[in-house]
């Protein structure tokens, strides 16, 4: 998402949601004045604007999957991702998938902020299940700081395969950022496909998910 719309969405749409469906927003001096990459929980379609109010006015952009929608579903998916600068993922794509981590990183290089789910989807329960290495992957070839983000509640709202409430009910809650700087200078002098590059990956993933869980979890 460009500049200038990310400033008319911070301007007419971060209103409108706030006032639609958010019941508090906690920890909103802990989002970095540079870019980072926003790792948060994922219960709901909606969670991709609630991520967005921690976003905007910045440049920012999302990572979504466009395999497994068709017709006009499928369309209207791939007009919203081009008008918000979304990067397109075919998850069942090594190569779209090759293609995403590049565009990724070229985006957070080139000063935007990323939101992305460690969890690859939507939560079914609202229980958060485990997280995949594409954040730990992303900060180590950049260096750009993670943001961790609870989103609490939008499960009731419209969470995978369910339909649209608007309740005013939703928490966000919004970590310090983490910077990992001994995993960062570890990782430099290592070969990204070596035994000890993937531990760092798995320590830092599971670094995020329990900060997100503790954001989540805590009353």
């Amino acid at each position: 998402m460009n500049k200038l719309f990310s400033i008319v969405s911070s301007i007419f749409l971060k209103p409108l949601i706030e006032l639609l469906f958010i019941k508090s927003i906690k920890g909103e001096e802990n989002i970095p004045k540079g870019n980072f990459i926003l790792a948060s929980n994922h219960q709901s379609y909606l969670d991709i604007p609630f991520c967005g109010i921690a976003c905007v006015p910045k440049r920012f952009t999302y990572i979504g999957q466009i395999d497994g929608h068709e017709g006009l579903r499928s369309l209207i998916i791939k007009a919203i991702y081009y008008i918000g600068g979304v990067i397109p993922l075919k998850r069942q794509d090594d190569n779209s998938k090759k293609e995403v981590v590049l565009k990724a990183i070229d985006c957070l290089k080139k000063g935007y902020s990323l939101v992305i789910y460690p969890e690859g989807t939507r939560s079914k329960t609202g229980e958060i299940k485990e997280g995949k290495w594409g954040v730990a992957k992303l900060f180590l070839k950049t260096g750009v700081p993670v943001l961790p983000f609870g989103i609490k509640n939008a499960i009731d709202l419209f969470p995978k395969g369910g339909k649209l409430k608007i309740k005013k009910i939703v928490e966000l809650n919004i970590g310090k950022p983490l910077f990992f700087e001994k995993e960062y200078n570890l990782a430099r002098n290592l070969e990204p496909d070596s035994k000890e590059y993937n531990q760092i990956c798995i320590e830092i993933t599971n670094k995020i998910m329990e900060e997100i869980k503790n954001l989540v979890y805590e009353n």
